[in-house]
């Protein structure tokens, strides 16, 4: 699954919303075996990220620019958000996950 050439396009979150790209639901371990996404229990997920949104109009609501940028890898749980199903650039279905920035863990470096 690619991601979008150009995120900005297809989806932009609002508020303090960002929109991920999940990275492969399976995982392969250093020995090659394909461990599936249901024995991954409650793991959190991967993904990319692709849009920011402009931040909140309360105090509390903050800017997620302030935290991150586009391209990010970062870490979020395995059930937040909101599953999108966007095209890309070549009319490839991509699934986007539109999160608030609260439910970002961290970044990977």
């Amino acid at each position: 699954m690619s991601t979008p050439s150009d995120p900005e396009t297809h989806i932009k979150p609002l508020g303090d919303h960002v929109a991920v790209v999940p990275d492969s639901a399976d995982k392969i371990s250093k020995s090659g075996i394909i461990i599936p996404d249901s024995a991954q229990k409650e793991a959190p997920q991967e993904g990319i990220l692709v849009a920011l949104g402009n931040g909140g109009i309360d105090k509390d609501c903050a800017n997620p620019s302030d935290f991150l940028e586009v391209g990010d890898k970062v870490i979020f749980g395995k059930y937040v958000g909101d599953d999108v199903v966007v095209q890309d650039a070549c009319g490839e279905d991509i699934i986007v996950k539109i999160l608030h920035l609260d439910s970002i863990l961290g970044k990977v470096s």
